[in-house]
């Protein structure tokens, strides 16, 4: 295997964690490549979307000649509503979240840890830009937590690893993390490769991570 490999793309990796989101969940989809996944839940699945901005109901993405200013999710971006769709306050979108309603949140990481510890929100530099938004209420109220990330930084640093270096968003939060490279499960003995991407060895995914990894592909 060499360098060039490349494993899935962003599209590709939002497609694949949509494929386990179950038909009649609540959704909570983070910045990112995590809002993808909207576009490929399958067909015949009823996922209805929840933003903490305060709509239960998300439609997708308008066209430019259809946006509404006044109807964004908490990323600030377009969105549309489906027919349904409930408005509420900023406070009751939270209460939906730490009362354990959302079933499922697809979220971003900046670090995981081989026990489903979170970073996703400051990398705790002293000139950082914090980011937390709802993150860490999400992590703690939603009932299963998925990750979506590239294995490895820019520069080739590992992001799956023993233990967190940057401030935590929640700790043992993290059900599942999808990245270019594999589908990995957290266990009580630490990250389980259960798919690997096509053309992507085993092996090569090891050398990438930080922890070990245990194949169950």
């Amino acid at each position: 295997m060499n360098d060039i490999i490349t494993g899935w793309n962003r599209e590709q990796m939002a497609q694949r964690a949509a494929v386990d989101i179950p038909d009649g969940c609540y959704v909570n989809l983070g910045i990112g490549i995590p809002e993808k996944v909207a576009k490929y839940v399958p067909e015949g699945r009823e996922v209805i979307y929840h933003t903490e901005n305060g709509l239960l109901g998300m439609g997708s993405t308008p066209e430019p000649d259809k946006q509404d200013p006044e109807l964004i999710n908490a990323g600030k971006k377009p969105v549309s509503a489906i027919p349904g769709a409930a408005y509420f306050h900023h406070a009751d979108s939270f209460a939906m979240i730490r009362g354990h309603h959302i079933d499922i949140c697809v979220l971003g990481a900046m670090q995981v840890a081989e026990n489903g510890d979170l970073a996703n929100w400051s990398t705790g530099a002293a000139d950082a830009i914090p980011a937390v938004g709802g993150a860490m209420d999400l992590v703690a109220g939603v009932k299963t937590i998925y990750v979506i990330t590239q294995h490895n930084t820019r520069d080739g640093s590992a992001k799956l690893l023993k233990k967190c270096d940057f401030p935590l968003t929640g700790q043992a939060v993290v059900s599942r993390v999808y990245t270019d490279l594999a589908v990995i499960n957290i266990t009580r003995q630490g990250f389980e490769v259960i798919e690997l991407a096509p053309d992507i060895e085993f092996d090569y995914v090891q050398q990438r991570t930080d922890a070990k990894l245990i194949n169950k592909t």
